[in-house]
């Protein structure tokens, strides 16, 4: 059985931190980031991020984010990894479900999917339900 799953998100807390710079290169940086979903999604997520930023003010990322709630109409616990890249001040990402990491109704889930927040947030995911 498979699921489109549609919802919008606000970023409730980030909380970032340089951790490498060097001359001539762009800095380095993890944030901790908490979101709450609403849609088909109704839950809150924390996420940590790794970012790469450019000199220009573009940026690559990576980051797990684990969401907590209902997804559909599943209950427990969802984790997504997300790479992506900030330019043109958007931040977009290819959503990949990790295997094993959920739990709860969403336990055996697989699924991908894309991320998109340019300031508003909205997330679009396919799930496949074993």
């Amino acid at each position: 059985m498979s699921s489109s799953i549609e919802a919008t998100f606000d970023v409730t807390n980030w909380d970032e931190h340089e951790f490498d710079r060097h001359a001539g290169a762009g800095k380095l940086t993890k944030a901790k980031v908490t979101k709450s979903y609403h849609g088909d999604i109704s839950a809150d997520s924390l996420t940590e991020w790794l970012m790469s930023y450019s000199d220009d003010g573009t940026a690559s990322f990576v980051g797990l984010e684990r969401i907590i709630g209902s997804v559909g109409t599943r209950e427990g616990t969802l984790v997504v990894r997300h790479v992506g890249r900030f330019e043109g001040g958007a931040a977009t990402a290819e959503l990949t479900v990790v295997g094993g990491a959920c739990s709860g109704d969403l336990a055996g889930v697989s699924g991908s999917g894309s991320f998109v927040a340019d300031p508003a947030g909205k997330v679009s995911l396919q799930l496949s339900f074993a």
